[in-house]
């Protein structure tokens, strides 16, 4: 996978995960090779029990391999400490969900900072956000809660949360799943603008082909395996 000529933020070499089923060993990932350059926005594609979620879950530090190698921006996740993994979620590793997973009784702008909390930041944040607010559509709709916004706005203030700390990487998991088509489209389109005007580095996965012609680069999965790249 030709990106550019700058070393991986993300690195997969034969990447395996089994899970215990009773007495069953059931594997969702089976060798899996995988480069990720800065600034890329991936998607990847593939039916449900391909892999793509575990794929996503190990790469953001959630669930660890049964076997292989993942390094993500520069730090190989098998030498970290649980607390390790947690720093790395916090720091460099922003997170989007099919659901939003916004706090309801928490206003638009306290779901936001509440992420710079958690990352241990209690100052505002920089003037660069604000160009990020302005591309999401929802500088306007701060002071509202969850339930007097869109599904649309509460995924752009999702996206919003995600990335407030700066994070190397972004992973979006189906992050139009709940979404109509028009919503899915702008949510898109706002992924896209975060990466080619900010430079965002973008792991999406999707099972709707549409949706990851949004990337530049498409990895397709199945059966635990990485079995094209376009």
């Amino acid at each position: 996978m030709t990106m550019n000529d700058r070393a991986a933020i993300i690195e997969i070499r034969d990447l395996r995960k089994i899970y215990q089923v009773g007495k069953v060993e059931v594997p969702a990932l089976r060798g899996v090779d995988l480069a990720v350059k800065p600034g890329a926005f991936l998607a990847i594609v593939g039916p449900s029990g391909s892999g793509k979620s575990t794929l996503f879950h190990i790469i953001g530090g959630l669930t660890p391999p049964t076997s292989g190698t993942v390094r993500v921006a520069d730090q190989d996740l098998a030498a970290l400490t649980d607390a390790g993994r947690t720093r790395l979620r916090k720091r460099t590793v922003g997170f989007v969900f099919q659901k939003f997973n916004l706090l309801p009784n928490l206003t638009a702008r306290d779901n936001i900072a509440i992420a710079r909390h958690i990352a241990g930041s209690n100052s505002e944040p920089g003037a660069e956000f604000a160009e990020v607010l302005r591309l999401l559509g929802i500088a306007k709709r701060l002071d509202h809660k969850p339930n007097a916004l869109s599904g649309g706005e509460q995924q752009r203030v999702a996206i919003a949360r995600a990335i407030v700390n700066h994070p190397a990487i972004l992973l979006a998991d189906e992050p139009t799943g709940n979404l109509d088509t028009e919503n899915s489209q702008a949510v898109l389109g706002i992924l896209q603008d975060l990466n080619r005007r900010l430079g965002q580095t973008i792991l999406m996965i999707t099972h709707n082909p549409e949706a990851a012609a949004y990337g530049h680069f498409i990895v397709h999965m199945r059966d635990g395996k990485i079995v094209d790249q376009t």
